[in-house]
């Protein structure tokens, strides 16, 4: 296994996401056909967490949205398919945590498939939740 860098980068670019959304299963749940949309989930992310290899490579990120006092929300967890079982996903939610110190409330949205990965990370599922959907 490769040394992984952990960061956060507020600037990350469409592209570099991008790429990591389709080398992961995460794109086929995302708007990666409409670049703007891409660039304004980026511009609007409070916390990008990212994982890179020791070539500068981007394997992970982590995009949340918070108020850094009460609530984060992680909207993507992404890493690239070749990189996953490595612990990256988990760091990458751990780093989340650490760059938030003051929020107790950490919310996400799980694909049906990763749940027990949520769950061997320390999350809790929870059946009191709601989602509305623009039409």
């Amino acid at each position: 296994m490769t040394h992984i860098t952990y960061a956060i980068e507020p600037d990350l670019s469409s592209e570099d996401f991008l790429a990591v959304l389709y080398g992961s299963t995460l794109a086929e749940r995302r708007p990666v056909d409409d670049p703007a949309r891409i660039a304004g989930m980026l511009a609007g992310a409070d916390l990008i967490v990212t994982a890179r290899d020791e070539s500068g490579r981007l394997v992970g990120v982590a995009r949340s949205i918070t108020d850094w006092h009460f609530c984060l929300y992680c909207s993507d967890l992404a890493v690239l398919t070749d990189m996953q079982g490595h612990g990256i996903g988990k760091a990458l939610l751990a780093e989340t945590v650490k760059a938030a110190p003051k929020v107790k409330t950490h919310l996400l949205l799980s694909a049906p498939k990763a749940m027990s990965f949520y769950q061997a990370a320390g999350y809790e599922a929870i059946e009191n939740g709601f989602v509305f959907h623009r039409g």
